[in-house]
């Protein structure tokens, strides 16, 4: 199976287009005003706007109500929105977008229970527990917490970096990686060798 990417927490157009560029399928732009990676509505649609054709946007939301997300979609254009706090199933199927619902896992996680409960969601994004952040920690899970019969597409992320993709590509065997951190120079601005470095190594993975 072809491992997708997407590249997280774009904030500049030039780091979108590189993104692409690289091989990137999709990108993540967060609409959560205490990340550093939070963009405005004229930052995402410029972004959004410069990009080709064929690349997903994603829109990463934090227990968002749903008014606030309205009013994202009104300016920008998203394919896919990423639920990424405490949201029910109820909460993600308010808006009738494709979404999928990201899950902080610890030691007493139960994926099988999110699993069941998310059932229709697109997918379940896997990142690493804080109890000071709910992302871009840049921290790695034990990636043995993640049970092999999870029946919903599994879209890894947690501190993924050029050194230890390939290791997470042959142990977790993901529909898709997600990356913020692992690529840039500081936080929400990307570096273009790292984006490369990346996706290279993805690639050896693709079929």
């Amino acid at each position: 199976m072809r491992t997708r990417v997407k590249i997280c927490g774009i904030t500049r157009i030039e780091d979108a287009l590189s993104a692409v560029h690289y091989g990137a399928d999709a990108i993540g732009l967060v609409f959560y005003a205490p990340s550093p990676r939070n963009v405005s509505f004229e930052q995402a649609a410029e972004i959004v706007a410069a990009l080709p054709p064929f690349v997903s946007v994603v829109g990463l939301f934090v227990n968002a109500k749903p008014t606030e997300i309205e009013a994202v979609l009104k300016r920008v254009h998203l394919d896919c929105l990423q639920f990424h706090g405490d949201e029910s199933a109820k909460d993600c199927a308010q808006i009738n977008m494709p979404y999928y619902k990201a899950v902080r896992v610890k030691s007493d996680t139960n994926l099988l229970q999110y699993a069941t409960e998310f059932r229709h969601a697109n997918a379940l994004l896997l990142d690493t527990y804080s109890d000071v952040a709910v992302g871009g920690t840049g921290q790695v899970f034990d990636w043995q917490l993640i049970p092999p019969n999870l029946d919903v597409p599994v879209i890894l992320a947690g501190g993924l970096t050029v050194d230890n993709v390939a290791s997470a590509l042959r142990q977790v065997k993901p529909y898709a990686v997600d990356v913020s951190g692992g690529v840039e120079s500081s936080k929400g601005i990307k570096d273009k060798i790292k984006i490369a470095s990346f996706i290279r190594e993805v690639d050896q993975f693709r079929s």
